[in-house]
């Protein structure tokens, strides 16, 4: 394996895209409800659309499935997990929860604190995404 050191950074954004049948609901719920900022908005003569969201600093989490698996039985208590889910970090997992399903998720599992101290709640949103909310707790 090469030595990191040894390589300057090559990746310096990651943007995840995703395409939705009802964009304006979709803008609506990660803008408005969940708090992104919005970074640019483009709309084409052709009825194109993108707005890109600024969510804070980005990861890249590679889980094998056995990992992936026990994940769900901590916080939610049985396999829901697509092959990708997208993770946000929130202040307050209970008090972000609350409005995101008032905003139109739907709620798969309630905060639940994890063996890795945080507080991690999962919902189904707008544009077919699972999410997890986390919030690290103290330790």
């Amino acid at each position: 394996m090469a030595d990191p050191a040894d390589n300057p950074r090559q990746v310096l954004q990651m943007r995840l895209v995703v395409q939705v049948d009802d964009y304006d609901e979709a803008l609506r719920f990660y803008r408005d409800v969940l708090g992104a900022r919005e970074e640019l908005q483009i709309h084409g003569d052709q009825g194109e659309k993108v707005t890109i969201l600024d969510v804070g600093r980005a990861t890249l989490e590679l889980s094998n499935r056995a990992q992936v698996e026990m994940i769900d039985r901590v916080e939610v208590g049985r396999p829901v997990s697509p092959r990708l889910r997208v993770a946000f970090e929130v202040a307050d997992a209970a008090a972000a929860t609350d409005r995101l399903v008032a905003g139109g998720a739907e709620l798969v599992a309630p905060p639940t604190v994890t063996p890795w101290n945080s507080l991690n709640a999962r919902l189904e949103a707008p544009a077919d995404l699972q999410l997890t909310l986390f919030e690290e707790l103290e330790s």
